[in-house]
């Protein structure tokens, strides 16, 4: 894990901060997000017939993007924040499925730094790559901010 302080996290803006551990996206872990969200499209809960018309199921889109506070909790240690909020993305693309039963990982970039609303606005670009595959799940530029106390 990267450590920096508050004071000296725009030092590293145009780096990567980490890379996360894999994580396997799992059946149960579809159909949770499934019930979670109500989209119970065939293609991710009927592993019957996504298996015979597709291969076999795929995870949500937006269960992938939903990962990215998992995937980057253990990336990067700001000391000295207080508290630290969601304010959203800017951009979000799905480049490929996510087949159940496969592992995806988060490679994160921290690309600005601003001061906002009393703290800094963090912008990440967040790739979530697919174990053996080439092209990513998802690519995200993601937006928060942190207080400092």
């Amino acid at each position: 894990m990267k450590s920096v302080t508050f004071a000296d996290v725009a030092s590293l803006v145009g780096q990567e901060v980490g890379v996360s551990d894999w994580v396997e996206i799992t059946q149960e872990r579809v159909n949770q997000f499934a019930e979670a969200t109500g989209d119970h499209q065939w293609i991710h809960v009927d592993v019957e017939r996504a298996t015979r018309e597709i291969g076999g199921p795929i995870a949500h889109g937006y269960l992938t993007l939903s990962l990215i506070p998992f995937l980057g909790a253990g990336l990067l240690n700001v000391s000295g924040v207080t508290r630290g909020i969601n304010y959203g993305t800017e951009k979000v693309r799905f480049t490929n499925m996510v087949r159940v039963g496969k592992r995806v990982r988060m490679r994160q970039k921290l690309t600005g730094v601003e001061p906002k609303a009393g703290g800094l606005q963090l912008k990440n670009e967040c790739t979530i790559e697919i174990e053996g595959e080439e092209r990513p799940a998802c690519v995200a530029e993601t937006i928060s901010i942190i207080y400092g106390g």
